[in-house]
């Protein structure tokens, strides 16, 4: 694997700030994601990484700060012209249609990507070029001879998967993970690390994430949170090793 120094940066920002009132729950953030990393954002309760997420995905607009996606400012772009430029994200809680297969979903989050997807009197089979972003994003996502099941069907993990493979399924570059391990046991758990490990070769990946284990396991690099700001960010031996982060998250009990 490359020297971090050596990848693109794909996503970055520059004192992204978000207050509710007197709240800063993002403050003065500033982090870089690369192609072919994993950028781990953690942190206790209430540290404002899914106000982050929401930030970068266009979900909230900042109240200060810029966003950009390589050379180019996204601060305050609404969330569908930033998915179409390449920025994909889940959900913490499971965002998928329930009653439909796994080829189904991932063939309506790809049908998105159509010039025109609202021509009604076409039927969506017909087009190749969406079933076959669906079919490469379920085999992408692990998905494979799970296709034709309902997503109700489908265990926990599973369905983590298919949200996994409708975000592929749009084409991105840029991935925007909010907790998909959450909920999960050991191995369904181990699954989507190993799920993370593939697909960071052909992404830039921001992941928020609880299990500490999966953290350490996954990550390039850690920026941990604290009350909407940055503790600390780097490798995660220097953030294992550092006295604020452990005495503030990894040492209390919210690390587990």
């Amino acid at each position: 694997m490359a020297e971090a120094a050596a990848r693109e940066t794909v996503l970055r920002t520059e004192a992204l700030s978000r207050r509710f009132g007197g709240l800063a729950a993002v403050d003065n953030v500033a982090l870089e994601c690369r192609m072919g990393e994993v950028h781990a954002v953690i942190g206790p309760n209430g540290a404002g990484k899914t106000t982050l997420i929401n930030l970068l995905s266009g979900d909230l607009p900042p109240s200060a700060g810029r966003v950009f996606l390589r050379d180019r400012e996204i601060t305050g772009l609404r969330s569908d012209a930033i998915s179409r430029l390449g920025v994909g994200r889940s959900y913490q809680k499971t965002n998928v249609f329930l009653p439909f297969t796994a080829f189904e979903n991932a063939r309506v989050a790809a049908q998105s990507r159509l010039p025109s997807s609202m021509r009604f009197f076409r039927s969506a089979r017909t087009y190749r070029q969406v079933n076959e972003a669906a079919e490469r994003a379920l085999v992408q996502a692990g998905l494979e001879g799970r296709e034709g099941i309902p997503v109700s069907a489908l265990s926990h993990g599973e369905q983590r998967q298919v949200e996994i493979a409708m975000t592929l399924a749009t084409g991105p570059s840029t991935l925007l993970l909010d907790e998909p391990l959450a909920g999960m046991g050991a191995e369904e758990s181990a699954r989507i690390v190993e799920l993370l490990q593939k697909l960071v070769a052909g992404h830039a990946i921001l992941l928020v994430e609880h299990d500490m284990d999966a953290v350490f396991a996954v990550a390039d690099v850690l920026t941990v949170m604290v009350n909407g700001a940055v503790l600390a960010s780097g490798p995660p031996e220097a953030i294992r090793s550092n006295p604020e982060v452990q005495e503030a998250y990894l040492g209390t009990e919210e690390a587990h």
